[in-house]
Order: structure tokens, then C-alpha cells, then sequence
């Protein structure tokens, strides 16, 4: 028997609360798949089980906060008989718990007791179509109801509102239908704003008077911080307070890259034509590889150099916050490749629907602030983390080349290191190995 534990999905998460489960008791695991949906104060995250087996029990019911590393359902892994679900206690509210106290979840009722579906992905889409598999007939062996059986049966029901984390606690605590409000975010999305105008009472109806009119009370500036805010605001205190940094800079000449790339581009689709953030990726991640000083963590007092390259990119949420998803084995991605990850990757960040195995410890952070207008970023190393990168936008400067002035499109690429870890001469050589591999693009 195997637990499935809350998991620590970032060096400043300590709890996370249940957002839904994608699997229920009786269903068979493998390693890797996503059983559940766990909302941190920055994100909304899908968790992936690390164990193959069958679900026994579940033993935290969606909206419950709990800490990390708390059990939050049983696997049998076939060694042991499986243990029985604890009795289900009232959940009448969902305080943060400890694991001791924590009530047994109800079995899923998407599908009928002796159903013949196998996989938790098809219950998922079930629920969000609105289908009764109970309904639907199973094409597959033995009757199985198959993805292509539910993606051919009309829904019975609306699809589930679209609406952000945020916007459905608001919902839930003023008691507001999201059915009966219209979005104002990307693809119709409920935002937050949407439900406070909902809750707004309607303005009050001017009275003349005759009185003098009396001053108005300066208007309140500023509210509770937004979660993920808060979030980062006490990770990057505690990696000023913890961190000795420091800080280098280079201006890096891309005419070489910028052509090489150009000539690319020409007998590439619209789609698939390569950025200049691929480039500066790809050579941080390679300098990574070549600088493994850099490349690591701070742990116990002592530096822990990674086995390989996790790339963080720091992404900024459209509804505040910022998160740094890993591109794992990015400096060995062919460009084309890193450039889809990259994009998949941004997409399910601002969504809140990334895995946790992309949040899960990267080994060295990009910052890249160039779409922003930006010409350099110097920022705050991520605890564990040793180094971060930061890459400003690029822009053609006057450039002296064999006597002659010239004009260059070129970046100013930054360094923010853990001074217990490395010194100034090991950051001097990581940005050194970036701008000699943007000088050979073709080995990028």
C-alpha cells in the first residue's frame, strides 16, 4: 500500500487546498497520470501520481487545505490487500487539517457501481460533458466505454462554468451563480472582477440638499494583496534576507545569431519559425550544462550541483502573480522542440493548468523582460536555487567591429548569484559560455 502525499510544489509552498479529484476508489493508476487538481496560493496545479496500482481510498475531500506531504489517498499496489476507506466525517466546512483528522471523500458518482470503464481519463471527460456513462453503450472489448463513446454522446448537461480559482471562492463566499454571470476574460473566462460587480450593491441616488457640501474621504488605495502576490513577496524576502547576492552584466552582440536564424526562418512555416527567445534559451540552458557551479541547489549548508538541466522561465499571470515553470532537459531539446514546449508551457501557466512535474524543482531560472521593453533585468535568486539569469530586449546598438562603427542588434544578458555557492569569476564564465554559443548558432 502506497500513499499519495500532498506534494511540495515550490520552494515557498507549504499547504495547498483540493480543487477536485480525476479519479475515485476502484480506479486503476499508472505512474504518471493526473489523479487530482491542487490549487496553491500561486496556481492551480495538476498533480500526477508517482505509484501504479488501484485507488483504495480517498482521504481529503475537494476544498480541504492541507500541508504538504500529508496523505491524501491510498494505493494498492497489489503487495498488501488494500486497507478499508475510513467512514466519511461531516464536511460541513474545510479547515486546513493535519493529517490525522482528515475525512474520508465520497465515492465518485460519475459512473454507476460495475462500470466497465478502466481509465480515469474518460470519467474525467465524462464530467466534463455532463454524460451519464450509465447511458452510454461501450464499443470496446468486453463493453468497455472508450474516449471516442464519450466524445460521440451529445452532453445532457451545460458544460462546467469557466471561471478562475479566485472568482469561484469569491462565488462560493457571496453566494453568487456563476451560470448567471458573463465573463469578461479569454474565451469568456469568470474573473474576479466579474463576481465583485455582481456583489456591488447599486449606486446610491443623488438627493440635493441645501447644506455646504462636505469634503469627500479620500478613497481607500489598495486592498488585501492577491494570494500569489503575497506568495512571492515572502519568498523574495526570505531570499534577501538568506542570500548574499551578486551581480554581473554583459552585452552580448546577436548579428551572427539574428542572421543565422533569419535564414532559417525563410523556408520555415509562419508557425514554426524560430524566436530570438529560443536562441537565448537554448545558450543559457547549454552555458547551464558547461557551468555546473551554477546549476544546482543550496541545501544543508553546502552546494548541491543537479544532475540535469531544468531550465526555469519566469511567466507573469494575467491575473497577477508570476510562476516559473521548468523546461526539463532544455539544453538538450532541439530548438523547434523547446520553442513548442516553451509555448505549451506559458499557455498552461496562465490557464492554471500545469503539471507538477513542470513546477517541480528547476535548476536555474530565465527572467526575460525583453516583450516588456525592458534593456536589463537583475532579480532575485529563487531559493533553493543558486543563479538567475536575466535577459533584457533586444535592440541595435553602435558596435565596433575591425576599426569600423557599425550598428548591431544586441541584449544585455544578467546574472543574480548565491555568493555562498560561487563567486564573481564562475558567473563571469557562465555568461562568457552564453554569448560564445549565441556567436555559433548552428550548434545551438
Amino acid at each position: 500500500m502506497a500513499d499519495f502525499t500532498m506534494p511540495s510544489l515550490g520552494a515557498d509552498m507549504d499547504e495547498g487546498t483540493l480543487v477536485e479529484w480525476l479519479v475515485g476508489p476502484g480506479d486503476t493508476v499508472t505512474k504518471g497520470d493526473v489523479v487530482a487538481v491542487v490549487e496553491t496560493a500561486k496556481s492551480t496545479i495538476e498533480v500526477e501520481c508517482f505509484d501504479s496500482g488501484t485507488i483504495s481510498a480517498l482521504l481529503v475531500e475537494p476544498g480541504t487545505t492541507v500541508p504538504v506531504g500529508t496523505p491524501m489517498a491510498l494505493i494498492d499496489s497489489g503487495a498488501e490487500p488494500p486497507a478499508p476507506a475510513p467512514a466519511r466525517a461531516n464536511a460541513q466546512q474545510q479547515p486546513t487539517v493535519a493529517a490525522r483528522d482528515l475525512p474520508a471523500a465520497p465515492a465518485r458518482t460519475t459512473a454507476p457501481a460495475g462500470d466497465t470503464v478502466s481509465t480515469p481519463l474518460v470519467r474525467q471527460l465524462a464530467e466534463q460533458k455532463g454524460i451519464d456513462l450509465s447511458s452510454v453503450h461501450g464499443s470496446g472489448k468486453g463493453g468497455r466505454i472508450t474516449r471516442s463513446d464519450v466524445e460521440r454522446t451529445p452532453p445532457e448537461r451545460p458544460r462546467r462554468v469557466k471561471a478562475s480559482p479566485l472568482a469561484r471562492r469569491l462565488a462560493r463566499s457571496s453566494g453568487v451563480d456563476l451560470s448567471a454571470l458573463r465573463g469578461t476574460g479569454r474565451g469568456g473566462t469568470i474573473r474576479a472582477d466579474d463576481v465583485r460587480a455582481a456583489t456591488a450593491g447599486p449606486p446610491s441616488r443623488t438627493v440635493e440638499s441645501r447644506e455646504p457640501a462636505r469634503p469627500r474621504p479620500a478613497p481607500a488605495t489598495a486592498g488585501p494583496p492577491h494570494p500569489a502576490r503575497a506568495a512571492i513577496a515572502a519568498l523574495m524576502s526570505r531570499a534577501n534576507r538568506d542570500i548574499p547576492h551578486y551581480y554581473l552584466s554583459t552585452t552580448i552582440d546577436l548579428a551572427v545569431a539574428m542572421a543565422w536564424m533569419r535564414d532559417r526562418n525563410a523556408s520555415r512555416p509562419v508557425a514554426d519559425r524560430l524566436v530570438p527567445a529560443a536562441l537565448l534559451l537554448k545558450s543559457v540552458a547549454l552555458a547551464a550544462r558547461q557551468v555546473p557551479e551554477l546549476n544546482g541547489y543550496w541545501k544543508d549548508e553546502a552546494f548541491v550541483a543537479a544532475p540535469t538541466v531544468r531550465l526555469g522561465v519566469a511567466v507573469s499571470l494575467r491575473g497577477g502573480g508570476l510562476v516559473a515553470p521548468a523546461l526539463a532537459d532544455a539544453d538538450t531539446m532541439p530548438l523547434p522542440e523547446l520553442m513548442a514546449t516553451l509555448k505549451g508551457l506559458v499557455s498552461r501557466a496562465r490557464s492554471g493548468r500545469l503539471r507538477a512535474s513542470e513546477t517541480a524543482d528547476p535548476t536555474l531560472t530565465v527572467t526575460n523582460l525583453g516583450d516588456q521593453g525592458v534593456e536589463a533585468v537583475f532579480g532575485v535568486v529563487y531559493p533553493p536555487q543558486v543563479a538567475l539569469v536575466g535577459l533584457g530586449r533586444v535592440i541595435e546598438r553602435p558596435v565596433a567591429v575591425d576599426g569600423m562603427l557599425t550598428v548591431h542588434p544586441t541584449v544585455t544578458a544578467t546574472l543574480a548569484a548565491d555568493h555562498r555557492a560561487s563567486d564573481g569569476t564562475t558567473g563571469a564564465r557562465l555568461l562568457t559560455a552564453v554569448d560564445r554559443l549565441l556567436q555559433r548558432p548552428e550548434e545551438l
